[in-house]
């Protein structure tokens, strides 16, 4: 994955909080005020909690079906049923948290509601000795397209949220009641929700490697010498060439001092005295250097810190900082386990951050086998809806915590979308699918 960059699709965030103050006011009504406000703001932040987990399944969901579109294996196919039924549920869910009650909205849960059990009949299907047919692949497509649609006015509708025009806890006005400058109500903002029903196939009866890679013993922590709070403090000293206090002691799996001087906080490891993370506060002004150019930058970064062998596999911009995410290399296999992320400001191009916490905890000398197949049989192997383009060995983590040594094959899908197979590199089997999404801020892998 080397040289692909990625960004998370940002999710819309608001809490609206009610601006209300009168000069003077008895003791009992402002005790009256203070409760009302604490209920706005509790039915407001449900709202709006149900309104991300909406978005986040609704993506989930499109992503999944357009891996299922290029799937070729049972496996992975039984594995994306489990995924969507999960999603689709946790989405009707969400919705019907949120104040729609009087919109016609029953082709999207019917949508919900069957697009897990459809995927899930396809994969019992195949996992008896079927194949997928040349229709129900038409279908998923139909069905991914459907999904797209619902994803995309989700994130308008976040976007309306954002900018003031939908207000989440008024669900008691109407529009009419509304004056002209008035933000329009939820249930108006959702209204755009639905999707025309004749894209809405008739059906006949299916997260890059971050989550969950730190659940494990930190390895490069194993056996190394504990230290005390004072050479703790110096080593952050001499990382930012300022003074810091001790901020806390964090414990867990990585049991770390952590310092600050209000503007950074730096976290080092009681055992062994190694770098974990490091924050600072702010914003960047206007960007200096490219992208390109912060990449180079983390990289020196980790050679002054006597780590060389990374490549960058992704990059993510977010108000002015370039975050970088480097994985180690062993004799030219990535380490995609083995995960540093490095921010770069784009106005000066100095540090910001980084977090190490990824590579501590999985970083070793791999004993690796030689692949079983190679990378140009691993290209036949992949989905005949897909353009195999390259291939390369990497090791990526797996469900149980453990490691999968894999051939990871770009290729190009049927509208030219950038797709990432992953293939065990000894049996041949399909591990993961990742689809590349392209935008100004980097290159997001889902």
């Amino acid at each position: 994955m080397a040289n692909v960059t990625m960004s998370r699709r940002a999710l819309a965030r608001l809490v609206i909080f009610p601006a209300a103050a009168v000069a003077v006011l008895s003791v009992t009504a402002w005790q009256n005020y203070s409760r009302a406000v604490s209920a706005e703001r509790a039915v407001e932040n449900n709202y709006m909690h149900a309104v991300e987990e909406l978005s986040l399944n609704l993506d989930n969901i499109k992503n999944d079906l357009q891996k299922g579109m290029y799937t070729n294996s049972v496996s992975m196919l039984s594995d994306l049923s489990e995924k969507l039924c999960s999603d689709a549920q946790s989405a009707k869910n969400s919705l019907s948290r949120l104040p729609v009650e009087e919109l016609d909205l029953t082709e999207t849960y019917r949508f919900l509601s069957q697009v897990g059990n459809y995927s899930k009949s396809i994969a019992e299907k195949c996992a008896e000795g079927g194949g997928i047919s040349t229709e129900e692949r038409e279908n998923i497509e139909k069905l991914f397209d459907y999904a797209g649609k619902l994803s995309g006015n989700m994130w308008q509708i976040e976007q309306r949220i954002g900018d003031g025009e939908i207000t989440l806890s008024d669900t008691v006005k109407t529009a009419s009641q509304l004056g002209a400058g008035d933000p329009v109500n939820v249930t108006s903002g959702f209204s755009d929700f639905a999707v025309n029903d004749n894209n809405y196939p008739t059906l006949i009866y299916d997260g890059p490697y971050s989550d969950h890679i730190m659940e494990k013993e930190p390895l490069m922590l194993k056996g190394e010498k504990m230290i005390d709070e004072e050479e703790a403090a110096r080593l952050a000293k001499k990382l930012t060439g300022g003074d810091l206090r001790l901020l806390t002691e964090e414990q867990g799996k990585m049991p770390s001092y952590v310092f600050t001087d209000e503007r950074r906080t730096v976290a080092v490891t009681k055992a062994g005295g190694h770098y974990s993370y490091m924050l600072a506060a702010g914003n960047a002004g206007k960007a200096t250097i490219t992208a390109a150019r912060a990449v180079e930058k983390a990289k020196e970064f980790l050679a002054g810190m006597g780590i060389r062998s990374v490549t960058d596999s992704y990059y993510e911009i977010r108000n002015g900082i370039c975050i970088v995410n480097l994985a180690a290399q062993q004799n030219g296999v990535t380490m995609y386990t083995d995960l540093i992320k490095v921010g770069v400001a784009l106005d000066t191009g100095e540090v910001q951050s980084f977090d190490m916490r990824g590579y501590l905890t999985n970083h070793t000398i791999r004993e690796l086998p030689p692949p079983k197949i190679s990378g140009e049989h691993a290209q036949t192997l992949i989905s005949r809806s897909l353009t195999p383009i390259s291939s390369q060995l990497c090791v990526i983590p797996s469900d149980g915590k453990n490691e999968i040594f894999c051939y990871e094959v770009r290729c190009t899908g049927l509208d030219g979308e950038n797709i990432l197979v992953y293939l065990n590199a000894e049996t041949g089997r399909e591990e993961e699918i990742l689809i590349l999404k392209i935008g100004s801020g980097g290159v997001l892998t889902v």
